[in-house]
């Protein structure tokens, strides 16, 4: 995990508006980085001072004000161009709220009555196995709690965490159940779940939203076990994309893990005459720390020689 996104949602920390997995991340992520330790608490001190200080009531006609004026901005947008902004840019439509507190009390009062809602549906739901029943929404997910298969079958089961533990079944090619897998690649702290799912979509890496996840994997789970499957399974595309050759680049340069870096050599090895390919090789023959790695590059290069 990377300073700066911990320093992005160090707020929704505070507020408690960060999912379960992430919150652990991000606590986990402070306990080692003194410089986000200072920040949060930096953060922490600030949010208490201001909680202290009183809040004005806004006026009636502010409140006319703003709604007509809420009222008037809706009606003048484009539907698609204000969702993009609400999912997309946040702060776009936050920075107002500073400046109109009317606005600030019609949206706690829809996201209230939100709230009564999804209280209602939630309490009438049952843990219940339906093979038929819609995708779960990834926003109302906490984790990803198991990934089994069936033996000698195509067969997938996967408990997760929503409110409380339910159960998905079905086959690899399930809207539900791929939509499960790409969430526990890069949603879950348990590294034997993020194993399960990769090796499973590592079966379909044609389908561009698994390759993506895949690319993920090799690039920021902290497991080698688990970047070692994804970077497997993305060899054979090491030639026909681009992203996948500057990821198993990227790989061989920067990964902790000597057996991935290997790897990721190998994978190389049927492009070596690209340009970008042979300066990493030349930089890695001279002066790779890797005994192995060095001499491994130099053993290439060799071969490039020959072809050209």
């Amino acid at each position: 995990m990377k300073c700066e996104w911990v320093r992005e949602n160090i707020l929704l920390h505070i507020y408690n508006e960060l999912p379960d997995d992430a919150r652990y991340e991000l606590e986990q992520h402070v306990a080692r980085c003194t410089d986000c330790a200072a920040e949060l608490k930096s953060t922490r001190l600030f949010h208490a001072t201001i909680s202290q200080l009183p809040v004005d009531e806004p006026s009636p006609n502010l409140i006319a004000a703003s709604r007509m004026a809420l009222q008037e901005a809706l009606e003048t947008t484009e539907q698609s161009g204000f969702w993009q902004r609400l999912v997309f840019d946040p702060g776009a439509w936050l920075r107002p709220i500073k400046l109109a507190p009317a606005l600030t009390a019609a949206i706690f009062i829809v996201g209230f009555a939100g709230g009564i809602g999804a209280t209602y549906q939630v309490m009438n739901s049952r843990n219940v196995v339906e093979p038929l029943s819609p995708a779960p929404i990834e926003a109302s997910i906490t984790g990803i709690q198991s990934i089994q298969q069936q033996p000698g079958s195509s067969q997938i089961s996967i408990r997760y965490n929503t409110v409380s533990t339910q159960e998905a079944q079905g086959l690899l090619n399930d809207q539900r159940i791929q939509q499960l897998l790409l969430f526990a690649t890069r949603n879950n702290y348990n590294s034997g779940v993020r194993m399960d799912s990769v090796d499973l979509l590592t079966q379909t890496p044609n389908d561009v939203h698994v390759r993506e996840a895949l690319l993920y994997a090799l690039r920021y789970d902290s497991n080698p076990g688990v970047r070692l499957k994804a970077i497997e399974s993305l060899g054979a595309y090491v030639k026909d994309d681009m992203r996948v050759r500057d990821a198993v680049l990227e790989a061989l340069v920067n990964d902790s893990n000597p057996g991935l870096r290997a790897q990721a050599l190998r994978l190389l090895e049927p492009v070596r005459a690209d340009s970008s390919v042979r300066v990493v090789l030349q930089k890695l023959a001279e002066k790779d720390p890797n005994q192995y790695i060095q001499s491994q590059a130099r053993n290439v290069l060799a071969q490039t020689a020959g072809i050209d």
